[in-house]
């Protein structure tokens, strides 16, 4: 498998943001990760990162274990935080650049990597555009493409559509759905959106720093006994931030 989480703890305080935490994805998985705001995903995919270490368990990516070996971990992961990461004053072309060079990709190399996302997103009549003349999903699809820019073999969605317009928001779901299959890369993609766990391999839902619920679709609505997944998500979560 490409992720594989174990009992991860990690606590602020007094207070336990996640709590015994654990899932997988495997290569070419569309898994997305449901839960209300402040459920811990965003915790959860800034230990991923690297940005916060665990209190207990671990995280491996491939073969490596972010806590203890970050910079093998790190190479193979891709990610999207929800807080927009683009230099606004630079063109299309010059973030994806700066990012290679981040990552030591030769200039030919990165050359040939930037025309291919500018083109699998159709930003190539754009590529010279500063980003800040772009609208809010023309950004999140430079944002994407960055991520893919070192070809990751996991790529992490973390509430990656919030404040772009609903058609930018399809497309952009559509077309990482797609890169995960052509790719065979694991997607872990993070929601409060019910609609965007629509089609997905499977769905974890996490609620006050558990998860409280791994399956497909139709388990989850068979096991809270609703015809609809927004109602199975919402009588779910509302049960269990009710229990804590």
């Amino acid at each position: 498998m490409t992720l594989n989480v174990t009992s991860i703890c990690k606590s602020f305080g007094r207070r336990k943001a996640l709590d015994e935490v654990s899932m997988r994805v495997d290569a070419g998985e569309f898994v997305v990760l449901l839960g209300p705001n402040g459920a811990g995903k965003t915790t959860l995919f800034q230990i991923l990162s690297g940005l916060f270490i665990a209190d207990r368990g671990y995280a491996m990516i491939g073969e490596a274990d972010i806590g203890k070996n970050p910079i093998a971990a790190l190479a193979q992961l891709g990610i999207v935080f929800q807080q927009p990461a683009l230099d606004l004053d630079l063109s299309i072309s010059a973030n994806l650049q700066f990012q290679a060079d981040l990552h030591g990709i030769p200039r030919i190399e990165a050359k040939q990597r930037i025309a291919s996302c500018l083109t699998r997103f159709g930003l190539t009549e754009r590529a010279h555009d500063a980003a800040r003349a772009l609208s809010g999903g023309n950004r999140r699809k430079v944002e994407l493409a960055r991520a893919l820019m070192t070809r990751p073999k996991l790529l992490l969605m973390d509430e990656a559509t919030v404040g772009i317009d609903p058609a930018s928001r399809m497309q952009i779901i559509a077309d990482v759905k797609a890169l995960c299959k052509e790719e065979n890369m694991a997607v872990l993609w993070a929601t409060h959106l019910v609609d965007e766990a629509d089609g997905a391999d499977r769905i974890i839902v996490m609620a006050k720093g558990r998860v409280q619920f791994e399956g497909r679709s139709a388990q989850l609505m068979a096991s809270q006994q609703c015809t609809s997944l927004t109602d199975a998500f919402l009588r779910l979560t509302h049960e269990n931030q009710l229990e804590r």
